[in-house]
């Protein structure tokens, strides 16, 4: 499930100001990225750097990443969220808060189509942890034999992604074919994850998408991820089982589920293949 929205409430004169602070980051010299480099611990995915590294030997994408919990505040790194360049950290301060707040009013009117009990949805999001990956993706000199970010589907529950330039390269899977996605001026595109397939018991499905390259100019993009609330745990929600909907999914625990994500090269949708009972 894949859909833009236009009339999202975030005013434009913030997301400019959001755009051209990643733009910035990005062009700091080396010394200065230094500063804010991904730690050495397994699974570590927040400063500048690649995610999924599980290999010296496995190929890497044909992009860097700038990732950092933003909410809630107690889980923010010491050494990046606090000691960002000013405006950039003021103005994703204003931007983390606008996305908790836009989230919520998707996962509630989801849950409303669904008729499901409202704290179904509630107990597993609420006090979730919000993350974002500032993704930089330079021109290649030969398009075709690389790949900006390999096609997986979003571990967390809700993906909410901004194109910062004009450049396209975002692309879904539908019906065996990638398909381009063209983005509206200043739109979010919004994202199911696996989380919500497993918490709908996949009446709502993640969808595997890619980044794919050009040979021309750059192009940045930074997508918000909800994730579960750490101190708990998420299966499909009760109100939607019955004898005649079976729970398609395990329960598990929040921190062992990401975990176990970010421990995994991407590959599709194996890792919530991995939770079908």
């Amino acid at each position: 499930m894949f859909l833009q929205i236009i009339n999202h409430g975030v005013s434009s004169s913030l997301l400019e100001k959001v755009k051209s602070g990643i733009q910035e980051l990005f062009n700091m010299d080396m010394e200065e990225k230094k500063k804010y480099c991904q730690g050495q611990g397994e699974g570590e995915v927040e400063g500048f750097g690649q995610g999924f590294v599980i290999s010296e030997e496995q190929k890497l994408d044909w992009g860097d990443m700038f990732g950092l919990i933003t909410l809630p505040t107690y889980l923010r790194k010491p050494h990046l969220f606090p000691r960002l360049p000013l405006p950039l950290r003021d103005n994703l301060e204003a931007y983390s808060t606008e996305l908790k707040d836009l989230t919520k009013k998707i996962l509630d009117q989801m849950a409303k189509a669904l008729r499901m009990e409202s704290n179904d949805m509630r107990c597993v999001f609420e006090e979730g942890m919000q993350s974002m990956r500032m993704n930089y993706y330079p021109p290649c000199p030969q398009p075709e034999l690389a790949i900006g970010l390999t096609a997986h589907s979003n571990a967390s529950g809700l993906t909410i992604h901004l194109q910062l330039n004009e450049m396209e390269g975002l692309q879904v899977r539908k019906d065996g074919t990638c398909i381009p996605v063209k983005p509206l001026p200043n739109a979010f595109i919004i994202n199911i994850g696996d989380v919500l397939e497993i918490v709908t018991n996949g009446i709502y499905c993640s969808i595997k998408h890619r980044a794919t390259m050009n040979s021309e100019k750059e192009r940045l993009s930074i997508a918000t991820f909800l994730s579960p609330k750490l101190k708990g745990d998420f299966g499909p929600a009760p109100s939607l089982l019955n004898a005649e909907s079976p729970a398609l999914f395990k329960r598990i625990g929040a921190i062992d589920y990401l975990k176990g994500f970010l421990s995994h090269k991407l590959d599709g949708k194996s890792y919530i293949d991995a939770m079908r009972i």
